[in-house]
């Protein structure tokens, strides 16, 4: 048995607002979407060349205490990506800096409060 691909699905309360969030944040496009009468249940993001999905729950809530999942999202610049999240409604964690592992970070979260680490590897080690 192999494995295909892997994506992970966000649950949202409010699926619209994180779509278009995304949209906003990380340029995402809506690749797949379905629902049950006038609203969507489902839909499916595309971000450059990976997917994005995003379920609605009218019952998700953040986890009580700490992080059940983080997202890593390697960008061309993480300073650009990281003002763009910001401005579209995002919130920073840690502001973009370089890493002794060789790659510059930034820790954000999305309007909903899921943890996203935005990455790329370090000015001068390309």
């Amino acid at each position: 048995m192999a494995v295909r691909s892997l994506f992970p699905i966000l649950l949202s309360r409010d699926l619209p607002a994180l779509v278009r969030f995304y949209e906003e944040a990380l340029g995402a496009r809506v690749d797949y979407h379905f629902g049950s009468g006038e609203q969507d249940d489902y839909v499916s993001l595309k971000i450059g060349g990976v997917a994005l999905g995003i379920g609605r729950d009218p019952d998700a809530l953040p986890p009580l205490v700490g992080d059940r999942m983080a997202l890593w999202i390697y960008v061309d610049d993480v300073d650009d990506t990281f003002t763009a999240w910001i401005a579209a409604g995002g919130r920073a964690e840690q502001s973009p800096a370089d890493m002794p592992w060789g790659e510059r970070v930034a820790q954000v979260r999305d309007p909903d409060g899921n943890l996203v680490n935005l990455g790329a590897e370090a000015p001068g080690d390309a």
